[in-house]
């Protein structure tokens, strides 16, 4: 079994490449992108951003929320997000999945079955 090393990015110039390629590489681009920005303004694991639901963050008229309390997966611990420095990304990413037709209660849904969120595979 190999062993991967997982560092923090450091470079700004490596952060702004990685998000680029984020937002302009994949088809569901916004998404991925977006799923990026929130674990990196919550400093949620990854499974934890993939179980949002859009309930968790955005009010019923489509603003956001200025706070969300989840339960972490791994520790069950509540965990109280503040939003509002992802608030616009969040926003723009709303506008791309209404765009995109994908109604689901899923934050981050598949892009080929939106009753399932995506999973860290």
């Amino acid at each position: 079994m190999v062993k991967q090393i997982v560092l923090p990015i450091k470079d700004s110039n490596v952060l702004k490449m990685v998000q680029d390629t984020l937002l302009d590489s994949f088809r569901a681009g916004r998404r991925n992108y977006t799923i990026f920005q929130v674990g990196k303004a919550t400093l949620l694991r990854v499974s934890d951003v993939m179980k949002l639901k859009k309930s968790d963050v955005f009010n019923a008229d489509g603003s956001i929320k200025s706070t969300a309390f989840i339960h972490d997966k791994k520790t069950g611990k509540a965990n109280t997000l503040y939003l509002k420095p992802v608030q616009q990304d969040l926003l723009i990413y709303h506008d791309w999945l209404v765009q995109q037709n994908l109604n689901s209660e899923w934050l981050f849904p598949s892009t080929s079955r939106p009753d399932r969120h995506i999973t860290e595979k």
